[in-house]
């Protein structure tokens, strides 16, 4: 409060100007007389005793109902020099800070009250709300979040379901399908024309696309419902890609597009899933096709790799480059072709599921997931490199000491 001049009674001052002035001001403030008596009270101090439990209608005594302290007490202590006391008024619970300060021209005691919680000023009492309050609410949005995840896991688990009967579904009419087409270019049930054998291989072609897009799906259902099972048998990598690239030579041959093969003969036979890692190698091989232009070129190569994992306890540089074994522990295979690149800030991302980077191509966006998910099975690693002007490079390892 300012000072008042010694020549002039705050007494004159009417009440009514008084009250608005404390109005203006952000502190709650009160004004009592001697014997404790309310002459003002302004808004926010209104809110703290409203807080403290007092209604507006109650009359509450400075010294006997809010401060409990004795009114002879305090007035030594304000009389002998100290103008300001620093007191609590309240519950434990609801604990405010009041600062005393004695005007003796007017004999009036100024109140400035502060909401305190744990020591250190704060808001407005009236609109804090206390600890109960906020375990509350907290545990409110636990349940609701709770609530929420669990009906997402719901969903996507119905819609695992029905990709898996779907997919089950078209297995069966695709596989005839497609032996009627192999019995139809074989000629087992007549001559063929030029226009005819055209018409049937495009025809296949489809239905091949088809017939891989519905193993996708499969795959996909057994990832997201945990029934990969992975068949680790003693197997020839070799003979796994050189199968594959066969299979795939046709299909490149169509779009004008050149396969080449290089696999390393020095490549061990150690455990792995034959079907699994083919299929890993055939979405790679797909993906490559789809974003090679005619004239470009795609390649295949595996060879033997030393994969150095990290672990925790590591020898320094020196110690383990001079007892490295020079027996390889992985196999590095690899698929690069020469179209299209991918940016950089697209490497980590289109390995998510239903992610395609070029909008432009087909597909669902599931073969690179796909791939991750079976590497990741085995217990490899699958990443990619990509010069946006040179084409990609997808390369996964193989552990060559699978359990």
């Amino acid at each position: 409060m300012p000072p008042v001049a010694e020549d002039r009674s705050c007494r004159s001052l009417p009440l009514q100007a008084v009250s608005r002035l404390l109005d203006t001001l952000d502190k709650p403030l009160m004004v009592a007389d001697r014997g404790g008596s309310l002459l003002l009270v302004n808004t926010r101090a209104r809110r703290c005793l409203e807080f403290q439990g007092f209604k507006e209608t109650d009359d509450p005594n400075l010294f006997s109902d809010l401060l409990k302290l004795d009114a002879a007490g305090i007035f030594r202590q304000v009389e002998n020099g100290e103008h300001e006391v620093s007191v609590q008024m309240g519950a434990a619970e609801k604990k405010i800070a009041a600062r005393i300060q004695w005007i003796p021209e007017c004999d009036w005691l100024v109140v400035e009250m502060e909401n305190r919680t744990d020591g250190h000023a704060s808001a407005d009492p009236g609109t804090q709300p206390t600890v109960q309050e906020l375990l509350q609410e907290r545990e409110i949005t636990y349940r609701n979040l709770l609530a929420a995840y669990l009906k997402l896991q719901e969903v996507n688990r119905q819609k695992t379901v029905f990709l898996a009967s779907a997919a089950h579904e078209l297995k069966t009419p695709l596989a005839v399908i497609k032996g009627y087409y192999d019995l139809l270019l074989a000629g087992s049930l007549g001559r063929l024309t030029d226009k005819q054998r055209d018409i049937l291989e495009e025809s296949k072609d489809s239905c091949e696309r088809l017939v891989r897009l519905v193993s996708m799906f499969l795959n996909y259902s057994a990832l997201e419902s945990g029934k990969l099972v992975l068949q680790l048998r003693e197997n020839d990598l070799r003979d796994c890609l050189d199968e594959l690239s066969k299979r795939w030579g046709e299909a490149f041959q169509r779009k004008g597009v050149r396969l080449e093969a290089n696999i390393d003969p020095s490549i061990p036979t150690f455990r792995f899933d034959y079907q699994k890692v083919q299929q890993v190698a055939a979405n790679l091989l797909d993906n490559a096709l789809k974003h090679t232009p005619k004239g470009g070129m795609v390649s295949l190569r595996a060879a033997p790799h030393f994969w150095e994992r990290r672990v925790a306890t590591m020898m320094p540089i020196e110690e383990r480059r001079r007892f490295r074994l020079p027996r390889p522990n992985s196999a590095e295979v690899s698929v690069k072709d020469s179209g299209v690149g991918i940016p950089a800030e697209h490497h980590q991302e289109i390995f998510e599921d239903f992610v395609r980077v070029d909008r432009n191509t087909s597909g669902m966006g599931l073969g690179l997931a796909i791939a991750k998910r079976l590497i990741q099975a085995h217990r490899g690693k699958i990443w990619v490199e990509s010069d946006p002007q040179g084409g990609s490079r997808f390369t996964f390892l193989l552990p060559m000491d699978q359990g």
